[in-house]
């Protein structure tokens, strides 16, 4: 456990802030409204700073400097 712990904490703070609150928001959706809502969100995300970042990281073989926006 305390190793998934460090490679989750070792994550985008931003990222993981908007992936907790999408996941906590769509419990109380159907299942429809919850895809789109996950849809947008990934979108969302995906446009971030940390989100290229990561992206780029991965692509030169190096490990990512999150800038947690």
């Amino acid at each position: 456990a305390l190793a998934l712990a460090k490679e989750i904490a070792s994550k985008s703070s931003y990222t993981l802030k908007v992936g907790k609150q999408a996941f906590y928001r769509q419990a109380d959706m159907s299942l429809a409204e919850a895809y789109a809502y996950a849809s947008d969100v990934m979108t969302e995300n995906m446009m971030a700073r940390d989100a290229e970042e990561g992206l780029c990281a991965f692509i030169e073989k190096r490990e990512p400097k999150w800038e947690d926006r």
